[in-house]
């Protein structure tokens, strides 16, 4: 008897089961009575085995597929098939869409078809063309989720304040851009660049130099924190970040190497670790030598400097590196929105910005003339930034111009990246204005 009659004969069983127990749902004369779903009808209770009265299941049991059996699979018998059809067949058999008779016959044609044969070779590798190649880099994302689910389960008795969680971020990412660098990566040329004097500046160090620009400048938010001054013995004629930077470059008997990485990480973690128990205010004044910033202000500065020196060193060595987190992104952009008015007011002092053809001229507090900033793309947001003082509110009733830009394109402009004439993607309103805040926000930009 074949599998195929054994089915067939226990199918019919089955069904002749199933029309009795039908008939006799509405009474008592299943066996077990109600309790027969519960109690004794079913296999396993504790009054019967649960087979009917010929001794088999009243439910068949399911089916063992043919791999978990242990019998061998059926021969596939190849499919007759002509010339002219097996060579139609080429292109679904590269694309294994053939059905098994299908492959075996075109696969039995190809051993003795040698034009066949080739042209079957020349869409098996054209269907490998087809498919994506997968990307051996982990998913930049999965640090974060892995983070976020061990701080869900155990949260950290003194945790990070969000004002430096960008900073934890960026450093983090930048020492994993230099894990991956060769040892000669380090010598690679780098250019700072900035704006300075209504025009581009730049400094060329290296990759290792531009770790011990950022070991020297991080060290100011470290001496606010009470930690060692990286500068050591070195003196610097001001706490001005390039002078603390050319004076570390020339104390050095030797061009820094990859040895500066330890230092620069070990007091990333010391700050961060350090300002975690300053508590969520974060208003501690951090001198620059030549201006201040609250703590936490500080700790967005250099989160913004640490990317984009990342991105500086990154293009250097071809390595491939993505802005920050769009929540980082955004206070790194407010930071310097917040900062627009004081750098207005400098460039004025200076003579380098206007003070418009009908200045409102307002006590501190008030609203006056004002320039709509509108960031678009990732970390995007609206900004009204008073125009004529820094004491003075942005007012949407007194809003005399409109800017958009991207939430990167501007970040670079205020790294001094970009020039100030090609930034803006829309303007709308007093040219002047428009003009004196992105020049404002280039001269945000240094070494």
């Amino acid at each position: 008897m074949t599998a195929h009659d054994e089915n067939a004969e226990n199918d019919e069983e089955t069904a002749a089961d199933m029309s009795g127990g039908l008939g006799d749902l509405g009474g008592p004369a299943v066996p077990g009575g109600a309790a027969g779903i519960g109690g004794t009808g079913v296999p396993g209770g504790s009054g019967g085995s649960g087979e009917g009265d010929g001794g088999g299941p009243r439910i068949p049991l399911p089916r063992v597929s043919v791999e978990d059996g242990g019998r061998a699979l059926p021969d596939v018998v190849p499919a007759v098939l002509e010339h002219h059809v097996l060579t139609s067949l080429l292109g679904a058999w590269a694309l294994a869409a053939c059905s098994a008779e299908e492959a075996a016959a075109v696969e039995e044609h190809i051993g003795d078809c040698a034009a066949c044969a080739d042209e079957a070779l020349r869409l098996r590798e054209a269907v490998t063309l087809l498919q994506r190649p997968e990307s051996l880099d982990l998913d930049p994302a999965l640090r974060t989720r892995v983070l976020d689910g061990c701080l869900e389960r155990r949260p950290p008795r003194i945790p990070v304040p969000e004002w430096a969680t960008p900073y934890d971020a960026e450093t983090a990412r930048l020492d994993a851009l230099l894990q991956d660098i060769g040892d000669a990566d380090w010598h690679t040329p780098v250019r700072l660049r900035w704006f300075e004097d209504d025009g581009p500046a730049s400094r060329r160090t290296t990759v290792a130099g531009v770790l011990a620009h950022l070991l020297t400048v991080d060290g100011t938010v470290a001496v606010a924190l009470g930690l060692a001054d990286p500068m050591g013995d070195v003196t610097a004629p001001s706490r001005v970040p390039a002078a603390r930077t050319e004076a570390y470059w020339r104390a050095s008997h030797y061009p820094p190497t990859r040895l500066v990485r330890a230092p620069w990480r070990e007091q990333s973690h010391g700050i961060v670790r350090t300002a975690s128990f300053t508590g969520d205010a974060g208003g501690m004044p951090v001198s620059y030598g030549d201006f201040e910033l609250p703590l936490r202000d500080a700790m967005l500065d250099r989160a913004f400097e640490c990317w984009v020196h990342a991105e500086d060193i990154a293009e250097a060595v071809d390595y491939p590196y993505e802005p920050p987190a769009a929540r980082h992104l955004n206070r790194m952009i407010d930071l310097a929105a917040r900062m627009l008015p004081g750098a207005l007011a400098a460039r004025r002092r200076a003579g380098l910005a206007t003070p418009g053809v009908h200045p409102h001229l307002v006590p501190a507090g008030e609203p006056g003339r004002s320039l709509r900033l509108e960031i678009e793309g990732s970390g995007g947001g609206e900004w009204l930034i008073p125009l004529d003082s820094p004491g003075a509110v942005g007012s949407a009733d007194h809003e005399v111009a409109h800017v958009a830009l991207d939430g990167v394109e501007f970040c670079r402009l205020a790294a001094g990246h970009v020039p100030p004439a090609d930034a803006a993607a829309g303007q709308l309103g007093d040219r002047e204005a428009i003009r004196d805040v992105l020049f404002a926000a280039a001269s945000l930009s240094r070494m």
